[in-house]
């Protein structure tokens, strides 16, 4: 939320919600997806021109805080057809606002997310976050900020899974030996410590380029989130592989670590996604 304001708010949008942001008193939510997958520029909810203001009306799907954010800040269809990338409007819309419904969703890893349905809300043009019909670029560059925040949970969530079932061969006997001497273990652990030192690489040039306002911001960001995506995978399995039983109950942390793998893997556009658009950025 803090992102889009800075990046296209108004002087008078950002006085209002960015100190309140600051403070904590106000959770901000971006709603953009609308289907079962990661798709940024396929909008279908509508804003149409109201009076003065504008009239939103459709759903958005797996929106992250949802169902506990005050202020939602929410991709819509001005003009264009459903995947033009030109005719997006990203709007300031109240959580309380007449003809929001949201429906908390029980997720995976238990963290909060929820469906909210605009049913003819009504905003005013004051409501409208930079330029009407130009607001993909402000969205992706929102995004973007948002993946590589998510691959560097990823990374970590992955380091304590790696660090965890490190500890864990050095202290499991199976067959009178410690697990950790069977060269196979110990083959599958320095495979995991390699991905997770390209993985690491791949996140901090990510980090540079958003704090170098380098051109390369959009591409870096995909790369760090599909390795991330990649070696948490590997790492999440093999950390209840080589737990073995335990691994696979909620009684021990490398099956939360799981849940909340396969979550991030899929938020904000998964290893395909982030493929497809790194090799579109470099022109292949």
């Amino acid at each position: 939320g803090a992102s889009a304001l800075i990046l296209a708010g108004s002087q008078a949008q950002k006085q209002t919600y960015l100190p309140q942001i600051a403070s904590g008193d106000l959770i901000t939510a971006l709603a953009v997806d609308e289907g079962p997958h990661h798709d940024p520029s396929h909008i279908t909810l509508s804003a149409t021109k109201s009076g003065a203001g504008y009239t939103l009306s459709g759903e958005k799907r797996y929106v992250v805080d949802g169902a506990e954010a005050g202020l939602l800040i929410v991709a819509a269809r001005t003009s264009g057809g459903e995947s033009d990338q030109n005719g997006i409007t990203l709007f300031l819309v109240p959580a309380d606002a007449k003809g929001v419904t949201r429906t908390a969703l029980k997720t995976l890893d238990a963290h909060a997310a929820a469906n909210i349905l605009f049913a003819n809300v009504e905003v005013g043009a004051d409501a409208v976050l930079g330029s009407v019909d130009a607001g993909f670029a402000t969205l992706d560059a929102v995004l973007d900020r948002a993946r590589i925040g998510i691959a560097a949970e990823a990374i970590g969530a992955a380091d304590a899974a790696f660090e965890m079932t490190s500890e864990y061969l050095k202290v499991r006997k199976q067959f009178g030996q410690l697990i950790g001497s069977f060269q196979s273990m110990q083959h599958r652990a320095a495979i995991m410590f390699t991905e997770l030192e390209l993985t690491r690489s791949a996140v901090a040039a990510a980090f540079t380029a958003l704090d170098d306002n380098a051109n390369t911001v959009a591409q870096l960001a995909s790369l760090a989130k599909a390795r991330a995506a990649e070696t948490l995978h590997l790492v999440s399995n093999e950390t209840v592989q080589m737990h073995g039983g335990i691994g696979m109950t909620d009684v021990h942390d490398s099956g939360l670590y799981m849940k909340r793998a396969r979550v991030l893997e899929a938020l904000y556009g998964g290893e395909s996604f982030h493929r497809d658009r790194y090799a579109r950025i470099g022109g292949y």
